[in-house]
C-alpha cells in the first residue's frame, strides 16, 4: 500500500449518552479509492463529516500526512466534499460554479476561468459552461460538483452518497467516470455509499461498518469471498447461509456437518470451535448435480435475463438460492422437484457469528 494520506486513530463521536463511533482506527494510502460501506445509521456519514471538519472529535486523532487536523476549521483542511444534494448556486454560470471556491481563495480571474475550464473538460462539460445548473440534467450537476470540488486540488475527496438521486444507467456509467477521475487525478478518494455494487466496482478497499464499529477492511475480492463474520457476508452481495455443526478443528481447518448429513472440510478462522455455525456460500458457486453436498426442494425458478435463479429450500425450511448462468437449458428442475447441489471446491465460507 503506499504512503498514508489519512490516518484515524481511535475515533469516538458522541452525542450526548449516544455513541455513534466506537474507536474506529482506518489507515488511508495516497492515491487510493477508499469506500466507507455499511447500512443507515452506521456511522459512515459521521465519520466523514469527521474528516471534512463538520463533526468534532470526541475522542481519538484524523492525521493527514501525519498532521493532527481533528481540531483544524474546515477551510483549514486540505479536503473538498461533494455531497448527496449538489448545492449548486442557481444564479451563476456552470463555469462560475466550478471557478467559485478559486476565487475564494484569491485566484486571479484569468487563471481560474482556465483552471475552471480544465476542470469542465475533465468531465466532459465544456459546451455547457454558459448554462446555468437548472439547464443541466441531474447527472450533468452531478460533474459540475465534482468539478467545482476538484478545482482547488485538494489532497483528498470526500464523497457523500453522491450517485444516490441518479437513475440506474446513469449511476452505472457514473462510477465509471467516478473512478477514471480518481485515477487521472491522483486525489485520494473517500466515498460513502451503502450500494455494495457501487462499492465494490469502484473502490481499491473497502470498510464495511456496522452499529458505529469497522467489521472488515479490504479489497473488494477480500470482502466478498473471504467475509470476516456473519454481518459482513449478509451484506455484501447475496450468500446462503447454512447452518452446520463443526465437530472438530485442528491446523486451521474444520470438519463440518452439513444438514442432510454430509461431511466437509473447510479452513477455520481464529475463535471457531466446534458447536453450531453457519456456512456462507454465494448462489453462483453451487450447481446442479447428480450428487452433491446439500439436498433441496425446487420452489420456483426466476429468469432474470443474463442468469437464472433457483428459490429452494433445505428439509429443515432454511432457503437456499442458486444462480445459474443462462443458457438453452432444457433440463432445469420444476418446483417441487427434489434437487442435489454442489458446492465449489473452496467456496463454502465457515463464519464467526
Amino acid at each position: 500500500m503506499n504512503a498514508p494520506t489519512v490516518d484515524i486513530r481511535n475515533a469516538v463521536k458522541r452525542y450526548g449518552t449516544v455513541t455513534a463511533l466506537h474507536g474506529v482506527s482506518l489507515s488511508i494510502a495516497d492515491n487510493e479509492f477508499f469506500t466507507l460501506l455499511g447500512p443507515s445509521g452506521c456511522g459512515k456519514t459521521t465519520l466523514l463529516r469527521m474528516i471534512a471538519g463538520f463533526e468534532d472529535v470526541t475522542e481519538g486523532e484524523i492525521l493527514l500526512f501525519g498532521k493532527d487536523i481533528a481540531r483544524l476549521e474546515p477551510n483549514h483542511r486540505p479536503v473538498n466534499t461533494v455531497f448527496q444534494h449538489y448545492a449548486l448556486f442557481p444564479h451563476m454560470s456552470v463555469i462560475d460554479n466550478v471557478a467559485f471556491g478559486l476565487k475564494m481563495k484569491g485566484m486571479a480571474l484569468a487563471e481560474r476561468r482556465a483552471r475552471a475550464g480544465k476542470m469542465l473538460e475533465m468531465v466532459h462539460l465544456s459546451a455547457f459552461a454558459d448554462r446555468l445548473p437548472a439547464q443541466l440534467s441531474g447527472g450533468q450537476q452531478q460533474r459540475v460538483a465534482l468539478a467545482r470540488a476538484l478545482a482547488p486540488d485538494p489532497k483528498v475527496l470526500l464523497l457523500d452518497e453522491p450517485l444516490s438521486a441518479l437513475d440506474l444507467k446513469l449511476r452505472q456509467a457514473m462510477r465509471v467516470e467516478l473512478k477514471q477521475l480518481q485515477e487521472e487525478t491522483g486525489i485520494t478518494f473517500i466515498f460513502v455509499t451503502h450500494d455494495q455494487e457501487e462499492a465494490l466496482t469502484m473502490s481499491d478497499r473497502i470498510a464495511v461498518m456496522s452499529a458505529g464499529h469497522v467489521q472488515q477492511v479490504g479489497s473488494p475480492r477480500d470482502i466478498y469471498e473471504a467475509p470476516v463474520n456473519r454481518f459482513v457476508a449478509d451484506f455484501i452481495g447475496e450468500t446462503n447461509l447454512v447452518p452446520v455443526t463443526v465437530e472438530a478443528v485442528a491446523d486451521g481447518r474444520a470438519t463440518v456437518l452439513l444438514p442432510g448429513g454430509h461431511r466437509m472440510s473447510c479452513a477455520a478462522d481464529a475463535g471457531i470451535g466446534p458447536g453450531a455455525h453457519h456456512l456462507s456460500v454465494r448462489p453462483e458457486r453451487m450447481n446442479l448435480g447428480t450428487t452433491g453436498d446439500l439436498e433441496a426442494v425446487v420452489e420456483r425458478v426466476v429468469y432474470l435475463g443474463t442468469d437464472l435463479q433457483l428459490h429452494t429450500h433445505l428439509d429443515g425450511g432454511q432457503p437456499l438460492h442458486v444462480r445459474l448462468q443462462n443458457s438453452a437449458r432444457a433440463d432445469l428442475p420444476a418446483p417441487g422437484a427434489r434437487v442435489a447441489l454442489q458446492i465449489e471446491e473452496g467456496a463454502a465460507r465457515l463464519l464467526v457469528d
